[in-house]
Protein backbone atom coordinates (compact mmCIF):
# COMPACT_ATOMS: atom_id res chain seq x y z
CA UNK A 1 0.00 0.00 0.00
CA UNK A 2 3.07 2.41 0.41
CA UNK A 3 4.40 1.75 -2.76
CA UNK A 4 0.57 2.70 -4.26
CA UNK A 5 0.74 5.77 -2.56
CA UNK A 6 4.17 6.46 -3.66
CA UNK A 7 3.20 6.18 -7.25
CA UNK A 8 -0.19 8.22 -6.68
CA UNK A 9 1.26 11.36 -4.95
CA UNK A 10 4.26 11.36 -7.85
CA UNK A 11 1.84 10.76 -11.01
CA UNK A 12 -0.14 14.25 -9.62
CA UNK A 13 3.11 15.92 -9.43
CA UNK A 14 3.95 14.66 -12.49
CA UNK A 15 0.34 15.71 -13.62
CA UNK A 16 1.03 19.10 -12.46
CA UNK A 17 4.19 19.24 -14.28
CA UNK A 18 2.64 18.97 -17.50
CA UNK A 19 0.08 21.45 -17.18
CA UNK A 20 2.98 23.96 -16.51
CA UNK A 21 4.94 23.15 -19.27
CA UNK A 22 1.68 23.35 -21.28
CA UNK A 23 1.15 26.58 -19.83
CA UNK A 24 4.66 27.67 -20.23
CA UNK A 25 4.84 26.92 -24.14
CA UNK A 26 1.82 28.30 -25.10
CA UNK A 27 2.51 31.52 -23.20
CA UNK A 28 6.19 31.31 -24.82
CA UNK A 29 6.08 29.64 -28.05
CA UNK A 30 2.09 29.87 -29.16
CA UNK A 31 -0.51 27.07 -30.01
CA UNK A 32 -0.16 26.74 -33.30
CA UNK A 33 1.70 23.66 -32.93
CA UNK A 34 1.40 21.33 -29.80
CA UNK A 35 4.83 22.41 -28.19
CA UNK A 36 3.73 21.74 -24.70
CA UNK A 37 3.12 17.88 -25.37
CA UNK A 38 6.46 17.67 -27.61
CA UNK A 39 8.38 19.26 -24.51
CA UNK A 40 7.14 16.89 -21.81
CA UNK A 41 6.91 13.51 -24.48
CA UNK A 42 11.06 14.28 -24.58
CA UNK A 43 11.20 14.95 -20.82
CA UNK A 44 9.68 11.90 -20.55
CA UNK A 45 11.72 9.73 -22.66
CA UNK A 46 14.69 11.29 -21.33
CA UNK A 47 13.69 10.84 -17.40
CA UNK A 48 12.27 7.25 -17.99
CA UNK A 49 15.99 5.91 -19.44
CA UNK A 50 17.91 7.77 -16.32
CA UNK A 51 16.15 6.17 -14.10
CA UNK A 52 15.25 2.67 -15.09
CA UNK A 53 18.72 2.15 -16.19
CA UNK A 54 20.36 3.54 -12.81
CA UNK A 55 17.58 1.80 -11.14
CA UNK A 56 18.26 -1.80 -12.49
CA UNK A 57 22.00 -1.12 -12.11
CA UNK A 58 22.23 0.11 -8.77
CA UNK A 59 21.55 -2.00 -5.90
CA UNK A 60 20.55 0.58 -3.70
CA UNK A 61 18.01 2.39 -5.43
CA UNK A 62 14.87 1.85 -3.88
CA UNK A 63 11.89 0.03 -5.55
CA UNK A 64 9.52 2.28 -4.38
CA UNK A 65 11.03 5.49 -5.58
CA UNK A 66 11.77 3.67 -8.87
CA UNK A 67 8.11 3.41 -9.74
CA UNK A 68 6.92 6.80 -7.97
CA UNK A 69 9.37 8.10 -10.68
CA UNK A 70 8.41 5.72 -13.73
CA UNK A 71 5.20 4.86 -12.87
CA UNK A 72 3.90 7.68 -11.17
CA UNK A 73 5.63 10.86 -12.00
CA UNK A 74 6.45 10.01 -15.84
CA UNK A 75 2.77 8.30 -16.10
CA UNK A 76 1.44 11.91 -15.32
CA UNK A 77 4.19 13.87 -17.02
CA UNK A 78 3.65 12.02 -20.61
CA UNK A 79 1.24 12.46 -22.87
CA UNK A 80 1.19 9.98 -25.92
CA UNK A 81 -2.59 9.99 -26.41
CA UNK A 82 -2.66 13.82 -26.36
CA UNK A 83 0.02 13.57 -29.12
CA UNK A 84 -1.67 11.34 -30.91
CA UNK A 85 -4.87 13.23 -30.74
CA UNK A 86 -3.28 16.57 -31.60
CA UNK A 87 -1.28 14.83 -34.46
CA UNK A 88 -4.39 13.20 -35.91
CA UNK A 89 -6.59 16.70 -35.28
CA UNK A 90 -3.46 19.09 -37.57
CA UNK A 91 -4.20 16.21 -40.28
CA UNK A 92 -8.13 16.08 -39.62
CA UNK A 93 -7.82 19.83 -39.62
CA UNK A 94 -5.81 19.42 -43.33
CA UNK A 95 -2.23 20.65 -41.91
CA UNK A 96 -0.90 17.62 -43.29
CA UNK A 97 2.38 19.10 -42.71
CA UNK A 98 2.33 20.08 -39.70
CA UNK A 99 0.69 16.51 -38.46
CA UNK A 100 3.48 14.87 -40.25
CA UNK A 101 5.97 17.43 -38.81
CA UNK A 102 4.84 16.48 -35.26
CA UNK A 103 4.79 12.69 -35.54
CA UNK A 104 8.49 13.29 -36.92
CA UNK A 105 9.95 15.67 -34.41
CA UNK A 106 8.09 13.92 -31.73
CA UNK A 107 9.81 10.34 -32.37
CA UNK A 108 12.54 11.54 -33.26
CA UNK A 109 13.32 13.46 -30.24
CA UNK A 110 12.33 10.87 -27.96
CA UNK A 111 14.87 9.00 -29.33
CA UNK A 112 17.44 10.90 -29.21
CA UNK A 113 16.04 11.74 -25.24
CA UNK A 114 15.83 8.09 -24.59
CA UNK A 115 18.95 7.40 -25.67
CA UNK A 116 21.00 10.38 -23.61
CA UNK A 117 19.39 9.26 -20.54
CA UNK A 118 20.99 5.69 -21.06
CA UNK A 119 24.53 7.27 -21.87
CA UNK A 120 23.93 9.86 -19.07
CA UNK A 121 22.90 6.97 -16.75
CA UNK A 122 25.81 4.84 -18.25
CA UNK A 123 28.51 7.92 -17.31
CA UNK A 124 26.96 8.37 -13.74
CA UNK A 125 27.70 4.19 -13.43
CA UNK A 126 30.98 4.59 -14.34
CA UNK A 127 30.44 1.59 -17.18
Amino acid sequence: MERFFWICLAGAAGTGTRYLVGLWAAERLGTSFPYGTLIVNAMGCFLIALVMHLALNMVAFPPNLRFALTTGFMGGLTTYSSFNYETMQLARNGALGASALNFGVTTLSCFLAGFLGFVLAERLLGV
